[in-house]
Formats: C-alpha cells, sequence, structure tokens
C-alpha cells in the first residue's frame, strides 16, 4: 500500500476533479504490475496497472489507494476491469467519500466472488493510512461540498509578524522552507494569494523545482486594479485568474472541478478566508527571529535556528 501511496503521489495536482490514485498488483508473491492516474479522462490507476502486467493478472491480488470506482464516466468502471481481469483480491485504502459510491465496489465484487478488504479499518493509524488520508482530503472536501480543500500557509517570526512596519514579506522564512513550501504548490490545483502580495512582491506563484502546467494562479482583489506588468500576467506561464472576494474565488474554482488550493497571503486574505470558513488547514512556517521595528534584512536572527513547521487545524 505504501508503494500504491507513492505512485498516487505523482497524479498530485493533475487529475482534477479526480482524486489521484495509485495501484499495484501482486502475483506470487512479486509486483507485476503498477500505476497511477495521470490526469482527468485518462486510465483510472487500477487499469494502468493492469495493462501493465508482465504476467497475466488472474488470481492476483490488487492494492489500491481508493476503493475502486464502480460506475462508469469518461472512461469504463474500474470494478468491470478488474473483474474482468481476474483479480481474486482487492485491498484499498479507504472507502470512496462520494456518499452514492461508498461501498458499492465491495458489494460488486462480492456478487462476483472477488475478496475486498477496507485496508484503513485492518490498519488504523499506520503511516500509509494517514497518507491516503491526507492525499483524499481534497477529494472528499469536493466532492461532498462542491468547494475546494483550503490549506493557508503563513510564515511568521518569533514576534508574530508576516511582514515588517514597511509591509515587506521577503524573507522571513528560510530556503528549506521555502523548499517545503515548493513542494506544496506541486500537489496542489491552484495557488491563491491577495492583491497586496502581487503590488509589493510581484512573485511568479510556480512551482521552482519543475513544470506544472495544469497549476492555476489565482490573486483576490476586491478593486481589481493590478498591475499590468506583474508576473503572473506577463510570464507566459500558467493562467492567472482574477476574482473580487474569497466566496466568487472558491465557489468559481470549485465549479472549475479545483481540489485543493494552497493560499499564500497576506495576512488579509487568510483573515477573510478563515472568517468565512473555508480554511481547512493551516501551516505556519515561525523563523527564529525577532523583526520589532526593524526591517526583515536587520532582522535579529538566531544563529543556527532552524524554522519550525507548524501543522494545525487539519481536517482528513
Amino acid at each position: 500500500m505504501a508503494r500504491a501511496c507513492a505512485l498516487a503521489a505523482k497524479g498530485e495536482g493533475h487529475t482534477r476533479p479526480n482524486p489521484p490514485v495509485g495501484a499495484i498488483v501482486v502475483k506470487g508473491g512479486k509486483i507485476v504490475g503498477c500505476g497511477y492516474h495521470a490526469r482527468a479522462g485518462e486510465s483510472h490507476a487500477e487499469t494502468v496497472a493492469l495493462a501493465d502486467c508482465r504476467v497475466s493478472p488472474r488470481g492476483s491480488t490488487m492494492y489500491v489507494t481508493l476503493e475502486p470506482c464502480s460506475r462508469p464516466g469518461r472512461v469504463g468502471a474500474c470494478t468491470d476491469a478488474i473483474i474482468a481481469a481476474g483479480v481474486k483480491k482487492v485491498v484499498y485504502g479507504m472507502p470512496d467519500p462520494n456518499p452514492a459510491n461508498r461501498g458499492r465496489a465491495k458489494r460488486i465484487f462480492a456478487r462476483a466472488g472477488i475478496e475486498c478488504i477496507d485496508f484503513s479499518k485492518e490498519s488504523g493509524e499506520c503511516e500509509a493510512c494517514r497518507t491516503i488520508r491526507r492525499m483524499m482530503a481534497p477529494f472528499a472536501k469536493h466532492v461532498t461540498s462542491g468547494l475546494p480543500f483550503v490549506t493557508v500557509k503563513i510564515a511568521m517570526s518569533l514576534d508574530g509578524m508576516a511582514c515588517d512596519r514597511f509591509g515587506d514579506a521577503k524573507w522571513i522564512s528560510s530556503e528549506a522552507s521555502r523548499a517545503a513550501t515548493g513542494d506544496l504548490r506541486r500537489c496542489c490545483d491552484a495557488i491563491m494569494v491577495g492583491a497586496g502580495t502581487i503590488r509589493k512582491d510581484d512573485p511568479s506563484l510556480l512551482w521552482h523545482e519543475g513544470e506544472n502546467r495544469d497549476l492555476i494562479r489565482v490573486v483576490v482583489s476586491k478593486s481589481g486594479k493590478l498591475p499590468s506588468r506583474a508576473r503572473v500576467f506577463t510570464d507566459g506561464k500558467n493562467p492567472t485568474l482574477v476574482f473580487r472576494s474569497p466566496r466568487e474565488a472558491m465557489e468559481k474554482l470549485g465549479g472549475m472541478g479545483c481540489l485543493h488550493v494552497l493560499c499564500e497571503g497576506g495576512l488579509s486574505l487568510a483573515r477573510s478566508m478563515a472568517e468565512q470558513g473555508f480554511v481547512d488547514r493551516w501551516i505556519s512556517v515561525v523563523a527564529p527571529i525577532v523583526v520589532g521595528s526593524r526591517r526583515i534584512g536587520e532582522a535579529f536572527r538566531f544563529a543556527g535556528g532552524a524554522d519550525s513547521f507548524v501543522f494545525c487545524g487539519e481536517e482528513v
């Protein structure tokens, strides 16, 4: 199941409105096929894994991170493909969060004489279970509410400053925490900031370790007046959408099938998002510096101090 999770992670940020899913086929104690869902409209993880099998999958066991889909959509139902392939046992990481589908695959497999196991019930709080719940949380929220899962990431100093008295927020956190933020950008569907962040910092809002053409950049601006030469509008890369309010952004992004939105700033936008009940997870990066009344570049830094990553309010 841990291997299946690692495969599923390759699809994060690319599969909307579908969830990222990984699958492994085991026969004779050996992995004979593996696959993951790369993007909506393409084959699901289960059928990719079956097609990847080096030997016949008949009599095999399939490990898949999510209960297989049981209704045909843009592609056929995975339950049909699994039954046709002669798989004898299916172990899935967690039930489908969609109430209309939850448990349906298990009933279909039972009628076909295929043993089916809910891994989350068998293994409880293992690392793979926690990873699956984290990966599926955005899909679970979207499929039940129509809204994206929202992570707010804030960097602050020990004295609670997210910027100095001049409005400068570069750079409170360290290279290590910025690399961790990059990983968050890699696996989300949209990155959202307020107009003030665009005006002051002119960020690219892209994942710097590689290219993710599926990533959407979002700016919330009450006035709609933004610098036309800002990088998010002129770099010729990922699309940038502008909304007048957090509610408009959440409703429109949800309607587009976006599962996971990363809100990176600033404080007023984060506060507004929280007050309207849109925030599902907070990530606070607490840097070992004291800003006080100084500029950030002149802030007192503690030698050898490492940033602390504080995760709180995570609903998975």
